[in-house]
């Protein structure tokens, strides 16, 4: 952990921390010994399930990426990271920016640590801005000064939710925030979305992961499953391939392509609002 981490009061370095486990899994150095124990249980959980919890975590950073370069090269120029993470390789400023130069990014979480940490790798990057929010209340963060100096809401958008939506337990809570930003969105705007599913793993190996995030900073991982992840994108136009294993998820696969949603791992989509935006 570099000093930068160790001068930052007020982090219990003994909770583990879902934005440094996630650091460990893509094999990041800004994570404490409680963040790699609990890494490396989930890894282990994950081998009974028959998958590689590293694996899963890059198909996931790959997915963003695709996903931001299909939005870029489509006419969409400002992104909003809810739930960002620690900063490492092809972050959505830097796919955005070779796809989309002068793409506008807005990072946002509510880890000290992350915080720290982008707004260090953002300095003199005057089109993206960091700032602290948590996606249980997308109207604080839509309605932040900062966000409305940095974007034109009235313009498309993508608010990416990438991996960060599991986090929020009650299933109540998180349709709530997910319904209201899709409210917010203007046509044109989009929706990136990942979320992790259980699949037909057994019982007890899927309880032992819920309980080593119970442990952590974030408080539990929700179990949902893939009709309830699909009802996030309800009135928007679904891109193809659709709500696909993460690793399925590639422009150019026609929706309808065969997947095994019987396997672990995470579920990821686009949806993009219908209509023209604003001339």
């Amino acid at each position: 952990m570099s000093d930068l981490d160790r001068s930052l009061p007020g982090i219990d370095t003994r909770v583990p921390s879902v934005a440094r486990m996630y650091d460990y899994y893509l094999g990041g150095k800004d994570n404490f010994p409680a963040d790699r124990e609990a890494a490396e249980m989930m890894i282990e959980i994950g081998r009974q399930m028959g998958n590689d919890a590293r694996q899963i975590a890059q198909a996931n950073r790959g997915f963003l990426g695709r996903a931001v370069r299909l939005l870029a090269e489509s006419g969409v120029r400002q992104f909003i990271d809810i739930g960002a993470g620690l900063p490492t390789q092809d972050n959505v400023h830097q796919v955005a920016g070779r796809h989309a130069p002068g793409s506008r990014v807005v990072y946002v979480d509510n880890d000290p640590v992350v915080l720290v940490h982008a707004r260090a790798l953002l300095a003199g990057a005057p089109d993206v801005i960091a700032l602290p929010g948590d996606v249980r209340d997308p109207d604080a963060i839509l309605d932040a000064p900062e966000v409305r100096a940095h974007l034109d809401l009235s313009r498309p958008y993508a608010v990416l939710l990438v991996a960060v939506l599991h986090f929020v337990v009650d299933d109540a809570e998180a349709a709530r925030a997910v319904g209201r930003i899709r409210e917010r969105l203007t046509p044109g705007s989009a929706l990136v979305l990942s979320h992790i599913y259980e699949g037909g793993a057994a019982d007890d190996a899927a309880e032992a992961g819920r309980q080593v995030y119970s442990a952590t900073a974030a408080g539990g991982i929700a179990r949902r499953g893939h009709d309830e992840i699909a009802g996030y994108f309800a009135g928007l136009d679904l891109l193809p391939p659709g709500l696909v294993p993460v690793d399925d998820w590639s422009p150019g696969t026609p929706a309808g392509a065969p997947v095994d949603l019987a396997r672990p791992g995470i579920l990821a989509g686009v949806g993009r609002v219908p209509g023209q935006p604003a001339p």
